[in-house]
């Protein structure tokens, strides 16, 4: 009878568990998500990643270069979660563990699809998503 009252274990499905990306808030102009990128800025210097929470979506952004950024959607292409969390240099969903590497591919499933990719154009220390 003792075996009928075990607690629940973890599942071995569990998504691992990854830091959480910090958040930049940003605004639109003419279109575009635009926001400042200074010292204090988790983005200012190569390897940064942020979650950018924006009128237009949430977006997935990394730095790679010293002028070149990466920009992509913040949905999960498996089942619509937000990508939240970055961990060796490797976007992590929160919900089932799905890793995609700054560009955007999968590296890990259930995940097939990519994120979809924006163009970001940096200039005078502000980041321009489109």
């Amino acid at each position: 009878m003792g075996s009928l009252f075990q607690a629940c274990g973890g599942s071995s499905t569990s998504p691992d568990s990854a830091p959480a990306l910090p958040v930049i808030s940003a605004g639109v102009v003419n279109g575009a998500v635009t926001f400042s990128v200074d010292a204090a800025s988790p983005l200012a210097s190569v390897g940064g990643a942020a979650l950018v929470q924006a009128p237009a979506g949430n977006f997935l952004v990394s730095r790679i270069a010293q002028d070149a950024f990466t920009a992509l959607t913040a949905v999960c292409t498996h089942q619509a979660c937000t990508v939240s969390g970055f961990q060796n240099s490797t976007y992590v969903c929160p919900c089932h563990g799905s890793r995609y590497s700054t560009s955007g591919s999968v590296v890990q499933g259930p995940a097939t699809a990519p994120l979809r990719g924006f163009t970001a154009r940096f200039s005078n220390n502000v980041l321009t998503i489109s």
